[in-house]
């Protein structure tokens, strides 16, 4: 059990970036994260031994935040989180502009792809993995990917003809 207690805590780093990418609020990403740990610890009896624990453990969050959205009534995000004004003014503005635009692309992208899209090209997961994380085919992922890839490409480009 201390191991996989260590091994649970390597990982944070990684289910905060994952939960920050599909929750975009530090507090929900936070909340996530704390959710997901609970749930792995409570039954790691359930994950077995020479499997991947990061690929079980972000499919514990995937599916706690699926039950959290279905909690919640949707909502419009109108506003920008509060720590998109951090660094207004810096030299990296520019830099900033465009990590803004980004994460509105991705926000605005569907629940399916930006799962997607945080599981593969966030954090890097390989395919296979991804499907496995999401209880997907292989061919679903890709084609999920490459319809997520083709939104966020019209998304940014629509954003660069209205900055102009």
């Amino acid at each position: 059990m201390p191991s996989i207690n260590s091994d649970i805590a390597a990982l944070l780093p990684r289910l905060r970036r994952f939960a920050r990418t599909i929750t975009h609020h530090r507090e929900d990403a936070d909340d996530l994260v704390q959710i997901a740990v609970e749930r792995a610890l409570n039954r790691s009896a359930q994950w077995e031994a020479g499997t991947r624990l990061d690929s079980w453990i972000f499919r514990i969050m995937k599916n706690a935040w699926i039950d959290e959205m279905r909690s919640r009534m949707r909502r419009d995000r109108l506003f920008a989180p509060e720590e998109a004004g951090e660094h207004v003014g810096d030299e990296g503005a520019a830099a900033q502009q465009q990590r803004m635009a980004i994460q509105k692309a991705v926000s605005l992208l569907s629940d399916e792809h930006r799962i997607v899209v945080a599981l593969v090209l966030v954090d890097g997961l390989p395919y296979k993995e991804a499907a496995e994380v999401l209880d997907i085919p292989m061919g679903t992922l890709t084609s999920r990917l490459a319809r997520a890839r083709a939104a966020l490409q019209d998304l940014l480009s629509d954003t660069a003809r209205t900055a102009r």
